[in-house]
């Protein structure tokens, strides 16, 4: 594989990305806010040093990935002297943060004035999905771009092409908030079993024969141990508030989603960094006057 990648942001999907991508034998730059996240990442898959900004990482590169924590990172990363708007050339860039279709929509008329073509293509998966090339590639997007990205995303997983631009972040969103809705769904449903008499084991492996996705947090619902985190509680809380805006801008009816949100936020304010297994500590333990289960990290 010949076409040199950049990668802007080296947080865990971008990590993830980049690991699985280096072991393919794709050339990478590597980028980060925080330079050292960036080159400790660096220095254990042997790329190079990272650049100094979004602008010197995309210069010379046929294809860039941004992976980032929200829209203000995203723009941020793009946007300003040093952005990487300043260096797109004709490249492909591949958005997959979990921002919203707006970022998206503010973004792609300027790269079209660059000669470049953006794709959203957020990824559907934890990081070990992406490592072991299971994720889904959710994109967005012009057909002709999304054949020349195609090759190098396909190391990551299936990629599924959604429609036009946009298309991928719309429906990362409503996969975020299902999985929300589940996971929420899951816990009360554990200690209603629970308070019922029936074994914890069982229950759980009721919940998750009927939603698989539960398996990966076995630990969180038996055991109470809520990390490693795979997805943290305030970056769902994030991508709720993402689903609402988008949604209720189109004038879908989203109740289930809505109060979803309101409870998840309810524990984010405590457990933010912990996985979402930790909604569980939400609900009571079995037994009227028992307090809330209490976050545990390890």
């Amino acid at each position: 594989m010949s076409s040199r990648v950049a990668i802007l942001g080296t947080g865990r999907m971008g990590s993830a990305i980049a690991e699985r991508l280096a072991g393919a034998g794709v050339p990478l730059v590597l980028w980060n806010r925080t330079p050292e996240r960036a080159g400790r990442l660096a220095d254990r898959l042997g790329t190079g040093p990272p650049a100094a900004s979004p602008r010197d990482a995309v210069a010379g590169c046929d294809l860039v990935i941004s992976s980032l924590t929200g829209p203000e990172a995203v723009r941020s990363a793009y946007r300003g002297d040093l952005g990487a708007l300043t260096a797109a050339t004709g490249q492909v860039f591949v958005e997959m943060s979990t921002t919203g279709p707006a970022i998206v929509a503010e973004l792609e008329p300027l790269l079209a004035g660059r000669g470049s073509i953006l794709l959203d293509a957020p990824i559907m998966g934890a990081p070990t999905a992406i490592l072991s090339g299971s994720a889904a590639v959710l994109v967005g997007g012009d057909a002709t771009g999304v054949e020349r990205a195609r090759p190098l995303l396909a190391h990551l997983g299936e990629v599924r092409h959604v429609g036009p631009s946009g298309g991928g972040a719309r429906l990362k969103l409503a996969a975020n908030a299902m999985l929300g809705v589940v996971t929420l769904a899951a816990a009360e449903l554990q200690t209603a079993g629970e308070a019922a008499g029936l074994a914890p084991e069982d229950v759980f492996w009721a919940t998750s024969r009927i939603s698989p996705v539960l398996g990966a947090r076995r630990d969180g619902f038996l055991r109470g141990t809520h990390t490693p985190t795979l997805f943290a509680l305030r970056d769902l809380v994030k991508d709720l508030d993402l689903a609402l805006a988008a949604f209720h801008a189109t004038g879908a009816s989203t109740p289930v989603t809505a109060l979803t949100r309101e409870l998840i936020h309810e524990v984010q304010q405590a457990a933010g960094d912990l996985d979402i297994s930790a909604v569980l500590t939400r609900y009571p333990h079995p037994g009227a006057a028992s307090p809330p289960r209490r976050p545990r990290s390890g």
